[in-house]
Protein backbone atom coordinates (compact mmCIF):
# COMPACT_ATOMS: atom_id res chain seq x y z
CA UNK A 1 0.00 0.00 0.00
CA UNK A 2 5.16 4.22 0.38
CA UNK A 3 8.28 2.63 1.51
CA UNK A 4 8.76 0.46 4.20
CA UNK A 5 9.97 1.70 7.84
CA UNK A 6 13.25 -0.09 9.29
CA UNK A 7 11.24 -1.79 12.12
CA UNK A 8 9.53 -3.54 10.04
CA UNK A 9 9.24 -7.54 10.77
CA UNK A 10 12.52 -9.71 8.89
CA UNK A 11 11.87 -13.48 8.34
CA UNK A 12 14.44 -16.16 6.92
CA UNK A 13 13.60 -16.41 2.71
CA UNK A 14 12.93 -20.25 1.87
CA UNK A 15 12.42 -21.79 -1.44
CA UNK A 16 8.48 -20.38 -2.47
CA UNK A 17 7.83 -24.43 -3.75
CA UNK A 18 8.86 -25.75 -0.40
CA UNK A 19 6.54 -25.07 2.67
CA UNK A 20 8.41 -24.20 5.86
CA UNK A 21 8.91 -26.27 9.13
CA UNK A 22 6.76 -24.83 11.65
CA UNK A 23 8.99 -22.86 13.95
CA UNK A 24 9.20 -18.96 15.57
CA UNK A 25 9.60 -17.50 12.25
CA UNK A 26 6.48 -18.48 10.78
CA UNK A 27 4.30 -17.19 13.63
CA UNK A 28 5.19 -14.01 13.27
CA UNK A 29 1.67 -13.21 12.53
CA UNK A 30 0.31 -14.46 15.23
CA UNK A 31 2.82 -13.44 17.70
CA UNK A 32 2.68 -9.39 16.37
CA UNK A 33 -1.43 -9.74 16.33
CA UNK A 34 -1.60 -10.91 19.99
CA UNK A 35 1.07 -8.20 21.19
CA UNK A 36 0.13 -4.52 22.47
CA UNK A 37 1.95 -3.40 19.84
CA UNK A 38 -0.13 -4.44 17.33
CA UNK A 39 -3.24 -1.75 17.82
CA UNK A 40 -0.73 1.33 17.02
CA UNK A 41 1.24 -0.51 14.21
CA UNK A 42 -2.22 -1.17 12.92
CA UNK A 43 -2.94 2.64 13.40
CA UNK A 44 0.36 4.35 12.22
CA UNK A 45 -0.39 1.65 9.03
CA UNK A 46 -3.76 2.95 8.49
CA UNK A 47 -2.82 6.51 8.63
CA UNK A 48 -0.08 5.07 6.11
CA UNK A 49 -2.24 3.48 3.61
CA UNK A 50 -4.78 6.35 3.70
CA UNK A 51 -1.93 9.01 2.53
CA UNK A 52 -0.79 6.59 0.19
CA UNK A 53 -4.63 6.29 -1.23
CA UNK A 54 -4.62 10.10 -1.04
CA UNK A 55 -1.24 10.47 -2.94
CA UNK A 56 -3.02 7.86 -5.57
CA UNK A 57 -6.08 9.72 -6.04
CA UNK A 58 -3.77 13.21 -6.50
CA UNK A 59 -1.71 11.18 -9.09
CA UNK A 60 -5.40 10.43 -10.73
CA UNK A 61 -5.97 14.03 -10.84
CA UNK A 62 -2.99 14.03 -13.68
CA UNK A 63 -4.98 11.85 -15.76
CA UNK A 64 -8.89 11.91 -15.10
CA UNK A 65 -9.17 15.74 -16.82
CA UNK A 66 -7.41 14.80 -19.73
CA UNK A 67 -8.80 11.81 -20.04
CA UNK A 68 -12.50 13.11 -19.76
CA UNK A 69 -11.67 15.86 -21.96
CA UNK A 70 -10.11 13.53 -24.68
CA UNK A 71 -13.19 11.13 -24.60
CA UNK A 72 -15.90 13.59 -24.36
CA UNK A 73 -18.28 13.41 -22.34
CA UNK A 74 -20.20 10.51 -23.64
CA UNK A 75 -17.20 8.52 -24.79
CA UNK A 76 -15.93 8.87 -20.85
CA UNK A 77 -19.17 7.49 -19.64
CA UNK A 78 -18.17 4.54 -22.05
CA UNK A 79 -15.29 4.42 -20.57
CA UNK A 80 -17.08 4.67 -17.31
CA UNK A 81 -19.85 1.95 -17.83
CA UNK A 82 -16.77 -0.71 -18.84
CA UNK A 83 -14.56 -0.10 -16.15
CA UNK A 84 -18.18 -0.28 -14.15
CA UNK A 85 -18.76 -4.10 -15.46
CA UNK A 86 -15.08 -4.84 -14.71
CA UNK A 87 -15.31 -3.79 -11.08
CA UNK A 88 -19.03 -5.73 -10.87
CA UNK A 89 -17.44 -8.78 -11.85
CA UNK A 90 -14.00 -8.69 -9.79
CA UNK A 91 -16.27 -8.31 -6.74
CA UNK A 92 -18.69 -11.55 -7.78
CA UNK A 93 -15.23 -13.45 -8.73
CA UNK A 94 -13.33 -12.53 -5.73
CA UNK A 95 -15.36 -14.94 -4.09
CA UNK A 96 -14.24 -13.31 -0.59
CA UNK A 97 -11.14 -15.71 -0.95
CA UNK A 98 -8.90 -12.42 0.18
CA UNK A 99 -10.87 -12.09 3.26
CA UNK A 100 -10.72 -16.13 3.84
CA UNK A 101 -6.86 -16.20 3.33
CA UNK A 102 -6.43 -13.15 5.97
CA UNK A 103 -8.21 -15.02 8.57
CA UNK A 104 -6.83 -18.62 7.93
CA UNK A 105 -2.91 -17.19 7.39
CA UNK A 106 -3.35 -15.25 10.95
CA UNK A 107 -4.41 -18.26 12.75
CA UNK A 108 -2.12 -21.40 10.97
CA UNK A 109 1.17 -21.63 10.21
CA UNK A 110 3.91 -23.88 8.57
CA UNK A 111 2.69 -26.08 5.61
CA UNK A 112 -0.87 -25.94 6.59
CA UNK A 113 -0.71 -21.93 5.72
CA UNK A 114 1.10 -22.76 2.35
CA UNK A 115 -1.12 -25.36 1.31
CA UNK A 116 -4.08 -22.97 1.92
CA UNK A 117 -2.60 -20.14 -0.18
CA UNK A 118 -1.70 -22.79 -2.98
CA UNK A 119 -5.08 -23.55 -3.07
CA UNK A 120 -6.78 -20.13 -3.08
CA UNK A 121 -4.41 -19.21 -5.70
CA UNK A 122 -5.78 -22.13 -7.42
CA UNK A 123 -9.52 -21.26 -6.72
CA UNK A 124 -8.65 -17.47 -7.69
CA UNK A 125 -7.12 -17.95 -11.46
CA UNK A 126 -10.08 -20.44 -11.94
CA UNK A 127 -12.38 -18.02 -10.91
CA UNK A 128 -11.16 -14.72 -12.53
CA UNK A 129 -10.52 -16.58 -16.06
CA UNK A 130 -14.10 -17.18 -15.73
CA UNK A 131 -15.25 -13.60 -14.56
CA UNK A 132 -13.18 -12.76 -17.32
CA UNK A 133 -14.91 -14.33 -20.28
CA UNK A 134 -18.32 -13.42 -18.82
CA UNK A 135 -17.52 -9.38 -18.77
CA UNK A 136 -16.52 -9.81 -22.09
CA UNK A 137 -20.21 -11.61 -23.03
CA UNK A 138 -21.96 -9.07 -21.49
CA UNK A 139 -20.53 -6.42 -23.23
CA UNK A 140 -21.11 -8.08 -26.39
CA UNK A 141 -24.62 -8.99 -26.01
CA UNK A 142 -25.22 -5.28 -24.31
CA UNK A 143 -24.46 -4.33 -28.14
CA UNK A 144 -21.66 -1.75 -27.17
CA UNK A 145 -20.02 -1.94 -29.91
CA UNK A 146 -16.48 -4.43 -31.40
CA UNK A 147 -14.17 -1.34 -29.74
CA UNK A 148 -15.88 -1.31 -26.42
CA UNK A 149 -15.94 -5.23 -26.42
CA UNK A 150 -12.06 -5.44 -27.00
CA UNK A 151 -11.75 -2.88 -24.15
CA UNK A 152 -13.38 -5.04 -22.06
CA UNK A 153 -11.06 -7.87 -22.77
CA UNK A 154 -8.62 -5.92 -21.70
CA UNK A 155 -9.58 -4.61 -18.76
CA UNK A 156 -10.74 -7.75 -17.68
CA UNK A 157 -7.07 -9.41 -18.37
CA UNK A 158 -6.20 -6.46 -15.97
CA UNK A 159 -8.81 -7.15 -13.17
CA UNK A 160 -7.30 -10.74 -13.27
CA UNK A 161 -3.74 -9.75 -12.56
CA UNK A 162 -4.97 -7.33 -9.98
CA UNK A 163 -6.92 -10.16 -8.32
CA UNK A 164 -3.83 -12.37 -8.40
CA UNK A 165 -1.77 -9.92 -6.77
CA UNK A 166 -4.23 -9.33 -4.02
CA UNK A 167 -3.76 -12.51 -2.78
CA UNK A 168 0.24 -12.14 -2.56
CA UNK A 169 -0.72 -8.96 -0.66
CA UNK A 170 -2.53 -11.42 2.14
CA UNK A 171 1.30 -12.36 3.20
CA UNK A 172 1.56 -8.23 3.79
CA UNK A 173 -1.56 -7.27 5.35
CA UNK A 174 -1.62 -10.33 7.64
CA UNK A 175 1.76 -9.64 8.81
CA UNK A 176 0.71 -5.82 9.15
CA UNK A 177 3.61 -4.83 6.53
CA UNK A 178 1.61 -1.65 5.29
CA UNK A 179 4.52 0.26 4.13
CA UNK A 180 4.89 -2.01 1.46
CA UNK A 181 1.26 -2.82 0.58
CA UNK A 182 1.48 1.62 0.12
CA UNK A 183 4.76 1.05 -2.35
CA UNK A 184 2.70 -1.97 -4.51
CA UNK A 185 -0.67 0.64 -4.81
CA UNK A 186 1.56 3.66 -5.69
CA UNK A 187 3.43 1.59 -8.21
CA UNK A 188 0.06 0.70 -9.74
CA UNK A 189 -1.64 3.77 -9.61
CA UNK A 190 1.95 5.37 -11.00
CA UNK A 191 2.11 2.98 -13.71
CA UNK A 192 -1.32 3.45 -14.62
CA UNK A 193 -1.60 7.62 -14.86
CA UNK A 194 1.81 7.49 -16.51
CA UNK A 195 0.53 5.68 -19.72
CA UNK A 196 -3.02 7.31 -19.48
CA UNK A 197 -1.37 10.39 -20.12
CA UNK A 198 0.88 9.33 -22.18
CA UNK A 199 -1.99 7.85 -24.76
CA UNK A 200 -3.42 11.00 -24.38
CA UNK A 201 -0.99 13.25 -25.26
CA UNK A 202 -0.88 10.09 -28.36
CA UNK A 203 -4.22 10.63 -29.37
CA UNK A 204 -5.18 6.55 -28.44
CA UNK A 205 -8.97 5.37 -28.67
CA UNK A 206 -10.81 3.80 -25.70
CA UNK A 207 -9.30 0.84 -26.44
CA UNK A 208 -5.76 1.59 -25.44
CA UNK A 209 -6.95 3.48 -22.56
CA UNK A 210 -8.51 0.97 -21.26
CA UNK A 211 -5.75 -1.71 -21.75
CA UNK A 212 -3.76 0.45 -19.49
CA UNK A 213 -4.65 -2.07 -16.44
CA UNK A 214 -2.79 -5.14 -17.46
CA UNK A 215 0.48 -3.19 -17.66
CA UNK A 216 -0.33 -1.25 -14.04
CA UNK A 217 -1.46 -4.30 -12.71
CA UNK A 218 1.36 -6.68 -14.07
CA UNK A 219 3.94 -4.07 -12.51
CA UNK A 220 2.22 -4.40 -9.19
CA UNK A 221 1.95 -8.34 -8.83
CA UNK A 222 5.79 -8.41 -9.77
CA UNK A 223 6.65 -6.28 -6.85
CA UNK A 224 4.57 -8.08 -4.31
CA UNK A 225 5.42 -11.71 -5.72
CA UNK A 226 9.11 -10.52 -5.19
CA UNK A 227 7.96 -9.11 -1.60
CA UNK A 228 6.28 -11.98 -0.21
CA UNK A 229 8.72 -14.98 -1.56
CA UNK A 230 9.57 -18.12 0.75
CA UNK A 231 6.48 -16.39 2.69
CA UNK A 232 4.00 -17.90 0.52
CA UNK A 233 3.74 -20.59 -2.33
CA UNK A 234 3.62 -17.79 -5.43
CA UNK A 235 2.49 -21.16 -7.44
CA UNK A 236 -1.15 -22.13 -7.90
CA UNK A 237 -2.26 -25.72 -6.39
CA UNK A 238 -4.01 -27.91 -8.61
CA UNK A 239 -3.17 -31.20 -7.52
CA UNK A 240 -5.15 -31.18 -4.12
CA UNK A 241 -8.55 -29.39 -5.34
CA UNK A 242 -10.34 -32.15 -2.69
CA UNK A 243 -9.66 -29.27 -0.21
CA UNK A 244 -11.09 -26.60 -2.28
CA UNK A 245 -14.85 -27.01 -1.74
CA UNK A 246 -14.03 -26.14 2.09
CA UNK A 247 -12.41 -23.37 0.97
CA UNK A 248 -14.80 -21.97 -1.71
CA UNK A 249 -17.91 -22.74 1.19
CA UNK A 250 -15.84 -20.59 3.93
CA UNK A 251 -15.61 -17.75 1.13
CA UNK A 252 -19.11 -18.04 0.18
CA UNK A 253 -20.56 -15.73 2.44
CA UNK A 254 -18.01 -13.06 1.78
CA UNK A 255 -18.39 -13.49 -1.74
CA UNK A 256 -22.18 -13.56 -1.36
CA UNK A 257 -21.79 -9.77 0.51
CA UNK A 258 -19.20 -8.32 -1.45
CA UNK A 259 -21.05 -9.82 -4.91
CA UNK A 260 -24.11 -7.71 -3.76
CA UNK A 261 -22.24 -4.24 -2.56
CA UNK A 262 -20.38 -4.01 -5.58
CA UNK A 263 -23.65 -5.26 -8.19
CA UNK A 264 -25.80 -1.83 -5.73
CA UNK A 265 -22.97 0.54 -6.24
CA UNK A 266 -22.49 0.31 -9.98
CA UNK A 267 -25.86 -0.66 -10.63
CA UNK A 268 -27.24 3.09 -10.51
CA UNK A 269 -24.61 4.35 -14.00
CA UNK A 270 -25.41 0.36 -15.90
CA UNK A 271 -29.05 1.77 -15.28
CA UNK A 272 -28.69 4.89 -16.08
CA UNK A 273 -26.45 4.25 -19.25
CA UNK A 274 -29.33 2.13 -20.25
CA UNK A 275 -32.78 4.75 -19.25
CA UNK A 276 -30.99 7.80 -20.50
CA UNK A 277 -29.33 9.71 -22.60
CA UNK A 278 -25.29 10.01 -23.13
CA UNK A 279 -24.73 13.31 -21.73
CA UNK A 280 -26.84 12.19 -18.56
CA UNK A 281 -24.70 9.42 -18.22
CA UNK A 282 -21.34 11.15 -18.54
CA UNK A 283 -22.51 13.78 -15.81
CA UNK A 284 -23.96 11.02 -13.47
CA UNK A 285 -20.37 9.22 -14.48
CA UNK A 286 -17.97 12.17 -13.73
CA UNK A 287 -19.88 12.60 -10.25
CA UNK A 288 -19.72 8.67 -9.71
CA UNK A 289 -15.74 8.89 -10.14
CA UNK A 290 -15.32 11.13 -7.90
CA UNK A 291 -17.33 9.19 -5.11
CA UNK A 292 -15.75 6.01 -5.74
CA UNK A 293 -12.36 7.54 -5.50
CA UNK A 294 -13.38 8.56 -1.94
CA UNK A 295 -15.39 5.70 -0.79
CA UNK A 296 -12.03 3.54 -1.35
CA UNK A 297 -10.52 5.58 1.70
CA UNK A 298 -12.45 3.48 4.81
CA UNK A 299 -11.41 0.18 3.06
CA UNK A 300 -7.79 0.81 2.61
CA UNK A 301 -7.90 2.12 6.20
CA UNK A 302 -9.59 -1.00 7.60
CA UNK A 303 -8.11 -3.79 6.14
CA UNK A 304 -5.21 -2.45 8.25
CA UNK A 305 -7.04 -3.60 11.52
CA UNK A 306 -8.71 -6.71 10.24
CA UNK A 307 -6.03 -8.95 11.10
CA UNK A 308 -6.82 -8.16 14.48
CA UNK A 309 -10.32 -8.22 14.57
CA UNK A 310 -9.93 -11.96 13.03
CA UNK A 311 -7.58 -12.77 15.44
CA UNK A 312 -9.45 -11.24 18.74
CA UNK A 313 -12.72 -11.87 18.01
CA UNK A 314 -12.92 -15.29 19.91
CA UNK A 315 -10.30 -15.06 22.08
CA UNK A 316 -10.53 -11.53 23.47
CA UNK A 317 -13.85 -10.28 23.28
CA UNK A 318 -13.09 -6.97 25.37
CA UNK A 319 -10.58 -6.26 22.65
CA UNK A 320 -12.66 -6.97 19.57
CA UNK A 321 -15.28 -4.95 21.29
CA UNK A 322 -12.79 -1.91 21.78
CA UNK A 323 -11.19 -1.76 18.56
CA UNK A 324 -14.62 -2.06 16.55
CA UNK A 325 -16.13 1.26 18.86
CA UNK A 326 -12.99 3.34 17.70
CA UNK A 327 -13.29 2.05 13.97
CA UNK A 328 -17.06 3.46 14.36
CA UNK A 329 -15.79 6.71 16.01
CA UNK A 330 -12.48 7.61 13.88
CA UNK A 331 -15.21 6.33 10.49
CA UNK A 332 -17.76 9.18 11.83
CA UNK A 333 -15.01 11.58 12.29
CA UNK A 334 -13.30 11.21 8.50
CA UNK A 335 -16.77 10.40 7.04
CA UNK A 336 -18.20 13.76 8.05
CA UNK A 337 -15.16 15.49 7.40
CA UNK A 338 -14.79 14.43 3.73
CA UNK A 339 -18.07 15.33 3.22
CA UNK A 340 -17.55 18.80 4.73
CA UNK A 341 -14.39 19.08 2.16
CA UNK A 342 -16.89 17.41 -0.94
CA UNK A 343 -19.68 19.84 -0.36
CA UNK A 344 -17.50 23.32 -0.04
CA UNK A 345 -15.65 22.25 -3.10
CA UNK A 346 -17.90 20.46 -5.11
CA UNK A 347 -17.57 22.96 -7.83
CA UNK A 348 -14.02 22.92 -8.00
CA UNK A 349 -13.63 19.33 -8.53
CA UNK A 350 -16.23 19.36 -11.20
CA UNK A 351 -14.18 22.36 -13.10
CA UNK A 352 -11.02 20.48 -12.61
CA UNK A 353 -11.88 17.32 -13.45
CA UNK A 354 -14.36 18.12 -16.65
CA UNK A 355 -14.28 21.91 -17.11
CA UNK A 356 -17.34 24.26 -17.37
CA UNK A 357 -19.28 22.13 -19.84
CA UNK A 358 -19.92 19.21 -17.24
CA UNK A 359 -21.70 22.34 -14.81
CA UNK A 360 -24.67 20.24 -14.18
CA UNK A 361 -22.47 17.54 -12.48
CA UNK A 362 -21.49 20.01 -9.89
CA UNK A 363 -25.41 19.68 -8.23
CA UNK A 364 -24.98 15.89 -9.01
CA UNK A 365 -21.88 15.64 -6.88
CA UNK A 366 -23.57 17.60 -3.93
CA UNK A 367 -26.53 15.29 -3.80
CA UNK A 368 -24.13 11.90 -3.95
CA UNK A 369 -21.61 13.65 -1.49
CA UNK A 370 -23.17 12.70 1.96
CA UNK A 371 -22.89 8.81 0.97
CA UNK A 372 -19.16 9.00 1.38
CA UNK A 373 -20.01 9.15 5.30
CA UNK A 374 -22.24 6.63 4.88
CA UNK A 375 -19.84 4.33 3.14
CA UNK A 376 -17.10 5.28 6.10
CA UNK A 377 -20.00 3.74 8.51
CA UNK A 378 -21.21 0.91 6.41
CA UNK A 379 -16.92 -0.54 6.15
CA UNK A 380 -16.35 0.48 9.92
CA UNK A 381 -19.25 -1.66 10.89
CA UNK A 382 -19.42 -4.17 7.97
CA UNK A 383 -15.72 -5.47 9.09
CA UNK A 384 -16.27 -6.37 12.25
CA UNK A 385 -19.85 -7.90 11.86
CA UNK A 386 -18.53 -10.23 9.03
CA UNK A 387 -15.72 -10.97 11.65
CA UNK A 388 -18.53 -12.54 14.28
CA UNK A 389 -20.18 -14.25 11.04
CA UNK A 390 -23.29 -12.22 11.08
CA UNK A 391 -23.38 -12.78 7.06
CA UNK A 392 -27.30 -13.16 6.68
CA UNK A 393 -26.80 -9.56 8.80
CA UNK A 394 -24.78 -8.41 6.16
CA UNK A 395 -26.16 -10.27 3.11
CA UNK A 396 -29.64 -8.41 3.81
CA UNK A 397 -28.09 -4.88 4.55
CA UNK A 398 -26.77 -4.46 1.16
CA UNK A 399 -29.23 -6.82 -0.75
CA UNK A 400 -31.50 -3.86 0.72
CA UNK A 401 -29.51 -1.17 -0.89
CA UNK A 402 -29.41 -3.01 -4.08
CA UNK A 403 -32.98 -3.23 -3.96
CA UNK A 404 -33.49 0.49 -3.10
CA UNK A 405 -30.82 1.69 -5.82
CA UNK A 406 -32.66 -0.18 -8.38
CA UNK A 407 -35.98 0.62 -7.63
CA UNK A 408 -35.47 4.12 -7.42
CA UNK A 409 -32.57 4.47 -10.31
CA UNK A 410 -34.88 3.11 -12.86
CA UNK A 411 -38.27 5.29 -11.32
CA UNK A 412 -35.81 8.87 -10.79
CA UNK A 413 -33.49 8.73 -13.97
CA UNK A 414 -36.45 8.99 -16.44
CA UNK A 415 -37.46 12.61 -15.14
CA UNK A 416 -34.61 13.94 -13.54
CA UNK A 417 -31.53 12.05 -15.37
CA UNK A 418 -28.10 12.33 -13.69
CA UNK A 419 -29.67 13.85 -10.25
CA UNK A 420 -32.45 10.86 -10.20
CA UNK A 421 -29.34 8.26 -10.25
CA UNK A 422 -27.56 10.82 -7.29
CA UNK A 423 -30.45 10.10 -5.11
CA UNK A 424 -30.98 6.70 -5.55
CA UNK A 425 -27.29 6.15 -4.88
CA UNK A 426 -27.23 8.31 -1.99
CA UNK A 427 -30.62 6.71 -0.25
CA UNK A 428 -29.24 3.06 -0.78
CA UNK A 429 -25.70 3.66 0.53
CA UNK A 430 -27.96 5.29 3.63
CA UNK A 431 -29.88 2.37 3.76
CA UNK A 432 -26.90 0.16 3.94
CA UNK A 433 -25.27 1.82 6.58
CA UNK A 434 -28.36 2.45 9.40
CA UNK A 435 -28.60 -1.35 8.44
CA UNK A 436 -25.00 -2.28 9.10
CA UNK A 437 -24.47 -0.22 12.07
CA UNK A 438 -27.91 -1.73 13.98
CA UNK A 439 -27.33 -5.12 12.74
CA UNK A 440 -23.41 -4.67 14.54
CA UNK A 441 -24.92 -3.03 17.66
CA UNK A 442 -27.40 -6.24 18.41
CA UNK A 443 -24.33 -8.73 17.44
CA UNK A 444 -21.78 -7.01 20.10
CA UNK A 445 -23.41 -5.38 22.49
CA UNK A 446 -20.51 -4.46 24.34
CA UNK A 447 -19.40 -2.32 21.72
CA UNK A 448 -20.27 1.30 22.29
CA UNK A 449 -22.02 3.44 19.96
CA UNK A 450 -22.26 6.72 22.29
CA UNK A 451 -24.95 9.19 20.90
CA UNK A 452 -23.52 12.27 22.12
CA UNK A 453 -20.21 11.67 20.38
CA UNK A 454 -22.66 10.98 17.09
CA UNK A 455 -24.27 14.17 17.80
CA UNK A 456 -21.49 16.39 18.50
CA UNK A 457 -19.55 15.55 15.00
CA UNK A 458 -22.60 16.18 13.58
CA UNK A 459 -23.05 19.58 14.86
CA UNK A 460 -19.69 20.21 14.30
CA UNK A 461 -19.46 19.07 10.73
CA UNK A 462 -22.79 21.05 10.10
CA UNK A 463 -21.29 24.21 11.45
CA UNK A 464 -18.07 24.19 9.66
CA UNK A 465 -20.15 22.84 6.30
CA UNK A 466 -22.35 26.07 6.62
CA UNK A 467 -19.86 28.82 7.47
CA UNK A 468 -16.95 26.98 4.49
CA UNK A 469 -20.27 27.27 1.74
CA UNK A 470 -20.69 31.44 3.07
CA UNK A 471 -17.23 31.96 3.24
CA UNK A 472 -16.95 34.16 0.22
CA UNK A 473 -13.34 33.07 -1.41
CA UNK A 474 -11.49 30.08 -3.46
CA UNK A 475 -13.67 26.87 -2.69
CA UNK A 476 -10.15 25.14 -1.96
CA UNK A 477 -9.63 27.55 0.81
CA UNK A 478 -12.73 27.63 2.08
CA UNK A 479 -12.22 23.80 2.23
CA UNK A 480 -9.32 24.48 4.37
CA UNK A 481 -10.78 27.20 6.66
CA UNK A 482 -13.97 24.96 7.36
CA UNK A 483 -11.28 21.43 7.93
CA UNK A 484 -9.73 23.54 10.54
CA UNK A 485 -13.17 24.99 12.20
CA UNK A 486 -14.16 21.16 12.02
CA UNK A 487 -11.04 20.07 14.07
CA UNK A 488 -11.52 22.87 16.93
CA UNK A 489 -14.47 22.49 17.80
CA UNK A 490 -14.31 18.62 17.84
CA UNK A 491 -11.27 19.61 20.18
CA UNK A 492 -13.34 22.27 22.08
CA UNK A 493 -16.34 19.78 22.63
CA UNK A 494 -13.55 16.29 23.79
CA UNK A 495 -14.65 14.47 20.50
CA UNK A 496 -11.19 15.19 18.92
CA UNK A 497 -10.25 11.19 18.94
CA UNK A 498 -7.64 9.92 20.70
CA UNK A 499 -5.82 8.11 17.77
CA UNK A 500 -5.54 11.91 16.11
CA UNK A 501 -3.83 12.84 18.96
CA UNK A 502 -1.76 9.68 19.15
CA UNK A 503 -0.61 10.32 15.41
CA UNK A 504 0.14 13.44 15.44
CA UNK A 505 2.42 12.82 18.97
CA UNK A 506 4.23 10.50 16.90
CA UNK A 507 5.41 13.07 14.47
CA UNK A 508 6.98 15.64 17.18
CA UNK A 509 9.23 13.16 18.58
CA UNK A 510 11.39 10.61 18.16
CA UNK A 511 11.14 6.93 17.19
CA UNK A 512 12.17 4.68 19.49
CA UNK A 513 14.35 2.31 17.48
Amino acid sequence: MTAMSSVEPRVTSRPALQPPSPGPEETIAQSLLDSPAAGPRALRGSSLRSAGYVISILLSLLAAPLLIRHLGNTGYGRYMVVIAIVAVIAGLTEGGLNATAVRRYANTSGARRARTMGDALGVRLILTTLGACAAVGFAAVAGYGAPLVIGTALASAGMVLQLVQGLYAVSLESELRLGWLTTVELLRQIVSVSLLVALIIAGAGIVPLLGVAVPASAASLLLTAWLVRGRIPLRPAFTHRGSWPALIRESIPWAAVAAANIVYFRLAIILTSLISNGAQTGYFATSLRVIEVLVGIPAVAVTAVYPILARTVHGDGERFSHASGRLFELALVVGVWMVLCLEIGAGFVIHVLAGNQADPAITVLRIQGPAVLATFLAVACGYPLLTLRRYRDAIAANLTALVISGALTSTLVGPLGARGAAIAALSAEFAMAALTVWFLHRAAPAMRLRAGTVAAIALAGGIATGLGLLAPVQPVIAAIIGSGLYFALLHLLGRLPPEVREILAKRTRPANR
